[in-house]
């Protein structure tokens, strides 16, 4: 009897973990920004300038440099998903959208990337402030904030090589409460802000 009972518990041991073991764990969504770059400016009748925009790698504030996408739900708290992720640092991502944008624009004679031995006349810099996902009772935002630098790459005075330094934000709010509503928010957001530092690149070019 006492043999037959603990039979029975091994038998019930080894299903239950078998059973475990079969169960599918869950994938990792990965995500990406995904907007087109905006028509060019010069549509706007904004005239190009001759300088050569070298668009160098952003860095990123401690609290969002991870792929992890986060979310701030209450004061002085931050936490991220683990099943929900970017498919690259925001930093990076916020670089090459940037750049490509700069790009397309046409108010630039050219665009030099990170690592690009071309030449160049200005040098474009910031760093990422906030890239997360702003939730309340009612609603999530893609919050966005960055600090750019423009400076002048054949300007040898340090106090007149800085030609602006300034900070560009957004919050768009997502239509769902899901990562993928975030996806599409912050990609908006990164839009607007994208065109707004062009447009100030170009102005404040233009004004020298």
């Amino acid at each position: 009897m006492r043999l037959s009972i603990i039979t029975l518990i091994i038998f019930a041991i080894v299903s239950g973990g078998c059973v475990t073991l079969k169960q599918p764990n869950m994938d990792i969504e990965y995500y990406t920004l995904e907007y087109d770059a905006s028509l060019p400016v010069t549509n706007a009748g904004l005239d190009p300038v001759q300088a050569v925009i070298k668009v160098e790698h952003f860095n990123i504030t401690p609290a969002c440099n991870t792929n992890r996408i986060i979310y701030r739900d209450q004061e002085f708290k931050r936490a991220s998903y683990f099943y929900h992720k970017w498919k690259t640092n925001p930093a990076d991502m916020v670089t090459y959208f940037l750049a490509r944008d700069i790009r397309k624009s046409g108010l630039f004679k050219a665009v030099v990337i990170p690592g690009s031995k071309a030449p160049y006349t200005h040098i474009v810099e910031g760093l990422v402030e906030e890239f997360l996902e702003w939730d309340s009772k009612d609603e999530w935002e893609a919050v966005l904030g960055m600090n750019v630098t423009l400076l002048d790459a054949g300007e040898s005075n340090i106090s007149k090589k800085v030609i602006f330094q300034q900070r560009f934000s957004a919050r768009k709010k997502c239509e769902e409460k899901h990562p993928k509503a975030l996806a599409q928010a912050m990609s908006e957001a990164m839009a607007e802000v994208s065109e707004e530092i062009c447009m100030t690149i170009q102005k404040a070019l233009t004004e020298r």
